[in-house]
């Protein structure tokens, strides 16, 4: 059956989800974490979702703050939860399952799961309130739904490189261009200006050309290259308590 809200626009090509996999628990859900480790003590089973897990990194490295718990960690896509499978028996973690779902219709029943956790989620999203309550309907009575999503207006870059300054305006352009939402998210940098779906799609949509995704990438290069680069963007953290 086909969605009647957006897909996930950036897709899954290595060079799309690579940059992505740096991400843990720790350096991404630090907000979730003190919240989590209380539940936990009172309730060691726990069961926590993890809603567009992608890789899985994030969910793998929840799942150890919960031993005697079970993950369950969903995406639209079968594909990255194959590579999400091997990364979490990569690492040793077992309390862990996967599931193919999509945010807007989850194929659980009312107050399944005591913690729902999105990260970066919400900004792809056409309607990203009838997903959050999608998320609440599955979060038991006094459960925890956690948020993480970064806003793609609040970026502080130095050096203010031309072709980064131009960059940025790109991944506004791309947010919002397949109807997500361009102050709630995030999107990747060289790899993804040199080549894949992103390119592609750039190209397709006139918002850049090959040339100026060239120089955007060859700007990359010499950010990395800088001693005093530094890039800074908000997020906006939430942990909500159902009722």
């Amino acid at each position: 059956m086909v969605s009647e809200h957006n897909d996930y626009g950036h897709g899954y090509a290595a060079t799309e989800v690579r940059h992505h996999e740096w991400r843990t628990a720790e350096n991404s859900s630090p907000h979730l974490i003190p919240k989590l480790q209380a539940i936990v003590k009172e309730n060691p089973k726990i069961k926590l979702l993890d809603v567009g897990a992608g890789s899985g990194t994030i969910s793998a490295s929840l799942a150890k703050y919960m031993p005697e718990g079970e993950v369950t960690a969903t995406d639209i896509s079968d594909e990255i939860l194959v590579r999400a499978k091997e990364y979490a028996e990569s690492q040793g973690v077992s309390n862990i399952k996967f599931q193919q779902a999509n945010v807007f219709k989850l194929p659980f029943p009312d107050a399944e799961f005591d913690v729902t956790h999105a990260h970066q989620v919400l900004c792809h999203l056409d309607a990203p309130v009838d997903a959050i309550r999608e998320m609440l309907r599955v979060t038991k009575p006094g459960g925890t739904l956690s948020l993480r999503e970064s806003d793609m207006h609040m970026w502080c870059i130095w050096p203010e490189l031309p072709a980064l300054l131009k960059f940025h305006e790109l991944q506004v352009k791309n947010i919002s261009g397949k109807g997500g939402q361009d102050k709630g998210g995030r999107s990747a940098m060289k790899d993804r200006s040199l080549t894949g779906f992103a390119r592609d799609k750039a190209i397709e949509m006139g918002s850049a050309t090959g040339d100026e995704l060239d120089e955007m990438a060859k700007a990359w290069e010499e950010w990395i290259e800088t001693d005093d680069a530094s890039l800074g963007i908000m997020n906006g953290e939430a942990l909500i308590t159902k009722k």
